[in-house]
């Protein structure tokens, strides 16, 4: 973790936090056009968020970490329903202060190979929301995430995350894709954010198809559940440890 890179995100987190409604930060990305991201998402609330992701929250059970967790809308919408045990970690400075000045309890600034402290007992739910399997970063980097996981999850815990096949920014006008089956995985992606006169450094990020997370979980000694889909072709995931892990 490079500390003297720009925290970009914790800037943007942090100055909406703060009453710049309007902050927001242009995302770069390899495979699409620059987009606007504003910082108001990361604050959503659950009337705001989308279907795959009420639907992850309602699967939760037991103690929750959320990885990746921003500005905690995840977190602080489970301590809502009485979760008492939520653990959130963010890379982000910036993110991991505006999540304890929001009011979730457990906040600690990691990346997600971070090992479980020794005081701390396995998860029954490991939630990765917004594209969350990205965070592994490329698919050598999934494979690694998935058997860290089992490190940090109970015998019967989940992984709940989300993912999407982007393939279709490939498609020429007939549909048919086009990208290199002999390059690198086209759902590998660069990243880089800007935010006022800051450019980030760039960071990688993996989107996996249903086909390929399946395949890497199986791999992994997960079994997979797929439990939702929207028109975007994002997909929510369950992963559980396959039989025989149970006490």
């Amino acid at each position: 973790m490079s500390h003297h890179a720009p925290d970009l995100i914790g800037q943007a987190l942090l100055d909406y936090q703060h009453g710049h409604a309007h902050a927001a930060l242009t995302v770069q990305c390899s495979a699409a056009d620059d987009e606007q991201l504003p910082a108001a998402y990361f604050f959503r609330t659950l009337l705001a968020m989308p279907e795959l992701e009420r639907q992850a929250l309602d699967e939760c059970r037991g103690r929750v970490l959320d990885l990746g967790a921003g500005a905690g809308c995840h977190a602080l919408e489970l301590q809502n329903r009485g979760f008492a045990d939520v653990r959130a970690i963010d890379h982000s400075a910036g993110a991991v202060q505006v999540m304890q000045a929001r009011g979730v309890q457990q906040v600690a600034q990691h990346d997600i190979m971070a090992p479980r402290g020794k005081e701390q007992r396995p998860y029954d739910t490991i939630l990765m929301l917004m594209n969350g399997l990205g965070l592994a970063g490329t698919l050598e980097g999934l494979d690694q995430f998935l058997a860290h996981a089992r490190t940090l999850l109970a015998p019967d815990g989940q992984i709940l995350a989300t993912s999407s096949d982007i393939s279709y920014l490939y498609e020429d006008e007939d549909g048919a894709l086009v990208f290199n089956l002999n390059g690198p995985y086209y759902g590998e992606v660069t990243y880089t954010f800007q935010y006022q006169d800051q450019v980030g450094e760039p960071f990688p990020w993996v989107f996996i198809d249903a086909t390929l997370l399946e395949d890497a979980a199986r791999a992994a000694g997960y079994e997979t559940e797929f439990i939702g889909e929207d028109e975007g072709g994002q997909y929510l995931v369950r992963l559980t440890l396959a039989g025989g892990f149970q006490a």
